[in-house]
């Protein structure tokens, strides 16, 4: 079982609280680097809720 498995394995069940990390952690490094890298943190925090499936919405995404 790789280290994505077990992540996804822990996720299950607690998508929300997943999603919510992932937004408070893109915030975060918008903050810290003044959101000089805003569009890249997006896409990764598109990319992470993708992988671990905690998108709430798929037609609506919560950023824009």
């Amino acid at each position: 079982m790789s280290f994505m498995d077990k992540l996804k394995g822990m996720i299950k069940g607690h998508e929300s609280q997943a999603d919510k990390g992932i937004d408070k952690g893109g915030d975060y490094i918008d903050q810290r680097t003044g959101d000089k890298y805003q569009k890249q943190v997006d896409t990764a925090q598109d990319k992470a809720r993708d992988e671990f499936g905690t998108r709430q919405d798929p037609g609506n995404p919560p950023r824009t």
